[in-house]
């Protein structure tokens, strides 16, 4: 009888359509309760900066069209590749800002704690997923220019996600965020040139 690892049964599990539709789920209704968590914010936006307020449900809807794109056998590529930067970018960012406000304020109730854990496993499930991804090097550079612009928009225009504890170090998370976002996309480049060297073999 053949054992099968850990890992594997892990994997099998993670890859099973039914898994897919569950993650494709969770994710649609986790994107639609960000972007409803960001009403106040986008109300009180000019119109021109939006798109660019509500980072995480935004992300998070980049990799629920790359699971659908899963699902019906093919591979959104830029979808994939603006999933795998965002999402590590944006779920590790919140889980930093809330531990931020914690050590400013010494309390952030059970909200900011299910903020820490939900957005914690955005960042993971962008990893999980890394053998799905088959986006190109052009790709990676068009997820990249959108990210850093985002950036732009955020610390130069102070459309950022508004803290209000932590708006007196924008200066600081701004470049803490840039540095973040440089550390995505280098991710992102190593997981394309790690398939391009395996295929090669």
């Amino acid at each position: 009888m053949v054992k099968i690892s850990l890992m594997t049964r892990m994997w099998l599990i993670l890859s099973h359509k039914s898994f897919l539709w569950i993650l494709l789920f969770v994710n649609l209704l986790g994107t639609v309760y960000g972007y409803d968590w960001y009403m106040w914010q986008l109300k009180i936006t000019d119109p021109i900066f939006l798109i660019f307020v509500p980072d995480s449900p935004t992300a998070s809807l980049f990799f629920t069209l790359a699971i659908l794109g899963w699902l019906i056998g093919r591979n959104f590529k830029l979808m994939e590749a603006l999933a795998l930067i965002t999402l590590v970018k944006y779920g590790l960012w919140a889980v930093v800002m809330n531990l931020l406000t914690l050590m400013e304020t010494g309390s952030i109730g059970w909200v900011g704690w299910m903020l820490i854990i939900s957005h914690f496993a955005m960042a993971v499930q962008a990893l999980l997923y890394i053998p799905f991804y088959r986006f190109g090097f052009i790709h990676i550079v068009i997820a990249g220019v959108w990210t850093l612009h985002n950036d732009f928009i955020d610390y130069v225009f102070e459309q950022m996600p508004i803290y209000y504890d932590l708006m007196k170090h924008m200066n600081e998370i701004g470049y803490f965020t840039f540095w973040l976002s440089i550390g995505c996309i280098t991710i992102a480049y190593f997981v394309w040139k790690s398939r391009m060297n395996s295929e090669r073999l």
